[in-house]
């Protein structure tokens, strides 16, 4: 891996785990499901004209199509839609936390279910890193931590995880083609899509207007919306996709760093504790299934 790629990783798990602080800032302040729907359209728009620039067709094979319907609504409807809504009630950092699980799950599932081999370096990761979530579960809600806000977090990962397996088969089509900022913004047409019906019938046009809103929102858009996809799809079609989601296991750690730092969340021992085990627990699994891919 070469520092170029190595940059690329680091980059994109620092913008996707700072998305979490800038999500808690939003729904604090406007409806959540509301103005993810418009942060959808905006990017969604955007990526799309850009792509139509560069010359890129929305001309997608059957694959490709597959994906952008699964993980539009998989990913962007209901992953974000559920941390969007339970992140009225739960800090950033534990969004975090749980998010950064879904590597664990899609291996899970892989090993349980689909039967993939994994070594026993793997198999102790698993152990490790749901162990850590556990830690980290049992002294938050003992600590009185919305139970519901910890529900709907862990409904969006396995959804997520769930969109993964379900496209595992079509992810060349969807990472090696000239259309890849294409499928990007139609995904995000497709999640604000499904989420509009929903905004209108549960929600309310509330809005507390503050300059941190309007920064949080546009960086919402543009930083992790369009930029860190963006840099993850590059850094696939550079190293591949097994390698690539080593850099998840830094989730973890900026998640939570993040939002001490811009939200001022306090960690408790067992938080720090917790992630630690997490991260050690995420980098075993994708070392095994780095070797095992060799």
């Amino acid at each position: 891996m070469d520092l170029r790629a190595i940059g690329m990783g680091l980059a994109f798990a620092l913008i996707w785990s700072s998305a979490f602080s800038s999500a808690r800032i939003i729904v604090a302040a406007a409806p959540p499901l509301t103005a993810l729907a418009i942060r959808f359209a905006i990017s969604g728009m955007i990526g799309v004209l850009i792509a139509r620039a560069l010359g890129q067709s929305w001309h997608l094979s059957r694959a490709q199509w597959r994906s952008v319907i699964i993980f539009g609504i998989c990913q962007n409807a209901l992953y974000l839609g559920l941390n969007f809504v339970a992140m009225q009630w739960i800090e950033a950092s534990l969004a975090a936390i749980i998010a950064s699980s879904m590597p664990l799950i899609v291996a899970a599932a892989n090993w349980l279910i689909f039967r993939e081999r994994l070594p026993a370096l793997g198999v102790l990761g698993l152990m490790a890193g749901f162990g850590g979530v556990a830690l980290i579960m049992a002294q938050r809600l003992t600590g009185g931590v919305d139970p519901l806000g910890v529900a709907l977090c862990i409904l969006g990962a396995i959804a997520l995880a769930v969109a993964t397996l379900t496209v595992r088969g079509a992810s060349s089509g969807k990472s090696s083609g000239a259309s890849v900022l294409m499928i990007v913004g139609l995904q995000m047409l497709v999640g604000g899509a499904a989420l509009v019906p929903f905004a209108l019938a549960l929600e309310s046009w509330v809005v507390t207007w503050s300059w941190q809103l309007v920064v949080a929102f546009l960086y919402t858009c543009f930083a992790p919306g369009l930029l860190a996809t963006w840099i993850w799809f590059l850094l696939v079609q550079r190293i591949g996709a097994t390698r690539g989601a080593t850099f998840h296991f830094l989730n973890p750690f900026f998640g939570v760093a993040i939002a001490a730092v811009i939200l001022g969340e306090r960690l408790g021992w067992a938080d720090i504790l917790g992630v630690t085990i997490i991260a050690a627990g995420i980098l075993a699994v994708q070392m095994a299934r780095t070797t095992k891919a060799r």
